[in-house]
């Protein structure tokens, strides 16, 4: 069932308070005996599952210790900020660019290094070299094959402000994947049309709590379609398929702003007094170890660095035809005011 405006906005009010006491909890780090592995510590906004994952494999390699603090993007860029130079954090990552650019906005990360930045084709990463891509995922609109035609597809996002789109799309606009999107829409067309596309949206759009309840709200035909990041669909189809099997993706290509292919960032705090361990993991996450686990995994996440392929499952990132974005000038802050007025958080 779709949620109202409020009750989600309520709801990510409480997640992000929940996350800040959850991390704040943490004991801080008490000194390393000589003879102990040395321990970073990982504010993780990625999927946990799929940080683990690397966490373990680098663990395996290097003998260093990860100590992962989990949280969303927003809640924990937020973190990092009001945390300033005295954060425990030695490295951040996130799913999306927005949180990343808040925290080097602040003046909080240092600069990757060469040989790292060098692993990652310049597209995927900000021009600034203060953090990189370490994934990407690719904006898609899914649509229930039943309810909408292929031939009534829209052919850009903008499409979807017309009043011929009343309550025949969803999405999640509290989540901070949503709002990746709406950022690149802000930096490709201004502001002015993405008050006009917000607008259209409050009208249209049917909003629900997160990527998979989209999903599974158009494959139970609830709404026809829906906004979404592609690899939510990969997955399920990968298990039973039970949320999706009615469904089928849409890809907008043609640069347009629903090309949006959203890059995962990591970075090192300049405050950190163990950059090179930090160091070392951002260079393993981009490196050939890090980006198979992308490959072969199940989180269905494009690799993005060391000439890896994505999972063959994947419509190749060369297909996409995905409009030319720098991470590094996603306005989070600008987006969360702009869908504030609109009343859509």
């Amino acid at each position: 069932m779709a949620a109202g405006w409020k009750t989600i906005a309520g709801a990510a009010f409480l997640a992000s308070t929940l996350v800040g006491v959850t991390a704040c909890s943490d004991d801080s780090d008490t000194g390393t005996p000589a003879n102990t592995p040395e321990t970073i510590t990982v504010y993780n906004a990625q999927h946990e599952s799929l940080t683990q994952e690397w966490v373990d494999e680098f663990t395996a390699e290097s003998g260093i210790q990860v100590n992962l603090r989990n949280g969303g993007d927003t809640e924990l860029g937020n973190q990092i900020v009001a945390e300033g130079g005295a954060s425990p954090a030695d490295v951040f990552l996130t799913e999306n660019s927005p949180a990343m650019t808040l925290v080097e906005n602040a003046g909080l990360f240092t600069d990757v290094d060469p040989d790292t930045l060098a692993q990652v084709p310049p597209q995927y990463r900000p021009s600034t070299g203060k953090w990189t891509g370490i994934a990407a995922r690719s904006t898609v609109f899914v649509y229930n094959k039943d309810k909408l035609p292929q031939d009534q597809l829209p052919k850009s996002l903008l499409d979807l402000q017309d009043p011929s789109w009343k309550g025949r799309w969803a999405a999640s606009p509290s989540g901070a994947d949503f709002q990746a999107i709406v950022s690149a829409l802000l930096e490709l067309k201004g502001e002015d049309v993405t008050r006009a596309w917000l607008a259209g949206m409050k009208e249209n759009a049917v909003p629900y709590k997160g990527n998979s309840a989209v999903m599974k709200a158009v494959n139970a035909g609830e709404v026809p379609g829906g906004v979404i990041y592609h690899y939510y669909w990969f997955g399920d189809q990968a298990k039973t398929g039970e949320n999706s099997a009615n469904t089928a993706l849409h890809y907008f290509k043609n640069e347009d702003p629903g090309a949006f292919v959203s890059v995962s960032g990591g970075g090192v705090l300049e405050s950190s007094n163990k950059a090179v361990a930090a160091q070392q993991f951002l260079r393993f996450l981009t490196g050939k170890s890090g980006q198979e686990i992308l490959q072969t995994g199940d989180s269905f996440e494009y690799a993005v660095g060391s000439g890896v392929p994505s999972n063959p499952a994947l419509v190749p990132l060369a297909d996409l035809q995905a409009p030319t974005v720098d991470p590094s000038k996603l306005n989070s802050q600008k987006v969360a005011q702009l869908m504030t007025e609109a009343g859509l958080l």
